[in-house]
């Protein structure tokens, strides 16, 4: 399942009028990878934790997009072109998947770096996630670290509801910032949030160089 190849990557996010469709593949396939992994192990204490997906995390640098980030699989890369308040972006994409969640970091390359042009990227973006699962994004405030230290300020959503074909339920984690001529996105999709420390891992580790 690759968030960047773009026949599948339409099946969980939308691009025009909305940033990315559906599923990075259907969301019934990832239900049964959920069910044949979902096994439950009992622990001394008579807890009972469910295993978790492998997580071989590996340090990304995109020199291109001038960012680092912390991926749970090997990535995969994509590009497609975009319109955004009229005007011909190109949108990249990095993609990493674990047990039924995609990690995803997308790049919208601006023709400039006029603020507004920015705040409309931020805002199609936003607006076109919380779309797929029929919900209306409402942003918090978050920062965003620089790889030379220091942050700046983006902001962050996390939606569930119903989408897809199916209407099968899904939750979406994202956080979004603007830097220069690029808008960025990381997004986490699944049809259930991984491990907290798992997101955490994913969301600390991106890096505006």
């Amino acid at each position: 399942m690759v968030f960047t190849q773009w026949s599948l990557m339409k099946r969980a996010f939308s691009f025009s009028p909305r940033p990315f469709v559906r599923c990075f593949r259907p969301i019934n396939a990832l239900s049964a990878a959920v069910l044949r992994a979902g096994v439950c192990a009992s622990v001394a204490c008579g807890a009972l934790l469910a295993c978790t997906p492998a997580y071989d995390w590996r340090t990304v640098m995109n020199n291109d997009d001038g960012y680092e980030v912390t991926l749970p699989a090997k990535p995969r890369s994509d590009e497609r072109k975009i319109e955004i308040a009229g005007q011909p972006m190109t949108m990249r994409m990095q993609t990493a998947e674990a047990g039924d969640a995609v990690f995803a970091v997308g790049t919208v390359v601006l023709p400039s770096a006029d603020p507004a042009l920015q705040r409309a990227t931020l805002e199609f973006l936003q607006h076109g996630l919380a779309r797929n699962v029929n919900a209306k994004p409402e942003a918090r405030e978050t920062q965003i670290d620089l790889a030379a230290g220091g942050r700046v300020p983006g902001s962050e959503i996390e939606v569930k509801g119903q989408g897809g074909e199916k209407r099968e339920s899904r939750t979406i984690h994202a956080r979004f910032v603007a830097r220069g001529t690029h808008v960025y996105q990381l997004a986490i999709v699944s049809d259930k949030m991984p491990p907290p420390e798992q997101a955490d891992q994913f969301f600390a580790s991106f890096k505006l160089f």
